[in-house]
């Protein structure tokens, strides 16, 4: 009976581990905002489809459509962290990593305060903030970030960057 109750624990254990595992082998915990894009009030709702928006934008070159949009995004709702995620995407794009970091820092702290889906997006703080502290010249600090966000997450962080379709 005891051997058979260990058992089960085992492959329960086992199961919950391939669940986080993702097919390279890193976990997948990777949050895509469409993943969240229906959930909240009809303020988040809104300025979630915003970032999307803005997220399309990017993805077409057009980075001065994109920025208004999440800039837009964070007038409407400006508890909505996947707004700050996105725009600190943006600005690692732009080449511009301290006001990346500083949207990192905001969107952190917002995710912080929300127990739903923080897990998922942290592959992508970590990942943007390694990329912005490259940008910085701070390599020593970035390669280990980097480093972790390609293991949590090999299809969306292996090559140490963020497209828009990727977070979209």
């Amino acid at each position: 009976m005891k051997a058979a109750r260990r058992h089960t624990a085992l492959l329960a254990a086992i199961a919950f581990g391939l669940a986080c595992v993702g097919p390279n082998g890193g976990t997948s915990d990777a949050q895509r905002i469409e993943d969240v894009a229906d959930r909240g009030d009809a303020q988040r709702r809104a300025s979630t489809r915003l970032v999307l928006d803005g997220l399309d934008a990017d993805a077409r070159g057009d980075a001065r459509l994109a920025q208004s949009r999440y800039e837009r995004a964070i007038q409407i709702d400006a508890s909505n962290p996947y707004a700050y995620l996105a725009l600190a995407r943006h600005y690692v794009e732009q080449q511009d990593p301290d006001r990346a970091l500083v949207y990192l820092d905001h969107a952190g702290s917002l995710f912080e305060s929300i127990d739903d889906d923080t897990p998922g997006a942290q592959t992508h703080l970590i990942g943007l903030r390694g990329a912005a502290l490259r940008l910085a010249g701070r390599s020593q600090q970035a390669d280990p970030l980097l480093r972790e966000a390609a293991q949590r997450s090999p299809a969306l962080w292996s090559d140490g960057r963020l497209d828009a379709a990727e977070l979209r």
